[in-house]
């Protein structure tokens, strides 16, 4: 007689800085029969900590959290354990959050108000490796993509990333390092190793020069 087997469990690790949420969230997935809640973490620098702990096959990851954001959570993951999937947690189907994450390693999101079917769904989706999007956002994606390439020779220091233009332009703009994080959700340490990057790939000496070189270039006027 041949003993069948049901669905494996897929171990969770849930991140939001919303204990209500998180908590209710986690009652939600815990009474689905295959599904394990392994921990929670309040932040991304929590998350990495508690992911290290418990090695789950899924991080439900809340985009916007104070510190060390879920974008930045999730690019950090997919070099420390990239066999992990990765879904994100979001308010709304904003093309530029979800491309941020699809970009930083992410498999999928997932809104906040989903109900429980399409949010188990999602979860088994990754689990299993595949990448989960919702609303439409795939065309939507590939139209982001699109008019970003289409838009690139135009920009200005093409070998910065999207994120090192970013903080460049508040660096143009005479921010402080920890007023940029607090603009970006990104921690100190973030944005000054981006910093760093961003004067080597520029050859400058310091933030004077790169201010005269970003302004030049038309940033700084956020």
């Amino acid at each position: 007689m041949t003993e069948t087997t049901g669905p494996r469990t897929v171990r969770i690790v849930l991140v939001d800085d919303h204990p209500v949420y998180r908590d209710g969230l986690g009652v939600l997935l815990g009474s689905i029969g295959d599904f394990e809640v392994v921990g929670v973490a309040g932040d991304g620098a929590e998350a990495l900590a508690v992911v290290d702990a418990e090695r789950p096959d899924v991080v439900v990851m809340d985009v916007s959290m104070p510190g060390m954001d879920g974008i930045e959570a999730t690019d950090r993951l997919r070099e420390s354990h990239p066999e992990i999937g990765v879904l994100l947690l979001t308010m709304s189907e904003d093309d530029a959050t979800v491309v941020h994450g699809l970009s930083a390693g992410a498999r999928g999101y997932v809104l906040k108000g989903a109900d429980q079917a399409d949010i188990s769904r999602a979860i088994r989706a990754v689990a299993d490796g595949d990448a989960i999007f919702g609303g439409g956002i795939a065309g939507r994606v590939r139209s982001y993509f699109d008019s970003v390439r289409s838009a690139a020779s135009d920009l200005p220091f093409p070998d910065l990333t999207p994120r090192e233009r970013e903080i460049l332009d508040h660096i143009a703009a005479g921010r402080s390092n920890p007023q940029i994080a607090t603009a970006l959700y990104l921690s100190p340490k973030t944005v000054s190793n981006n910093i760093s990057t961003i004067f080597a790939k520029l050859h400058v000496q310091g933030r004077s020069e790169a201010i005269v070189l970003a302004r030049e270039a038309g940033l700084g006027h956020l």
